[in-house]
């Protein structure tokens, strides 16, 4: 499934046609908005996007791990990572998309 990769560019032309500010000031607005939700993630806060996502920062411990190659045992040290829950309503949206492309795709059975 390759899909097309959605850009700050291509945020910024849709805010361009369809709230009508600049091609500048709508290329800022997504900059800001980016801005201000990364900013709050580093701060260790939780930032939810109705009907989109929750964006949370959690703390992982230390523990052991493998090589794959070599199987041999490493440690993997202590970190902070950041995990993505989609909304029910963005899981729905995906999930009616899904059928309905696979819907498309089934050939339909000649009458006997």
């Amino acid at each position: 499934m390759a899909g097309k990769t959605v850009t700050r560019a291509d945020l910024a032309e849709s805010v361009f046609r369809k709230v009508g500010l600049s091609r500048t000031e709508s290329a800022e607005l997504v900059e800001t908005v980016i801005d201000e939700i990364c900013n709050a993630i580093v701060r260790g806060e939780t930032v939810k996007l109705s009907s989109f996502a929750t964006f949370q920062v959690r703390s992982k411990n230390e523990r052991i791990g493998r090589n794959p190659k070599t199987g041999e045992e490493v440690p993997i040290s202590p970190r902070r990572v950041m995990t993505f829950k989609a909304s029910n309503v963005l899981k729905q949206r995906i999930l009616r998309s899904h059928l309905q492309r696979k819907a498309k795709q089934k050939p339909q059975n000649p009458a006997s």
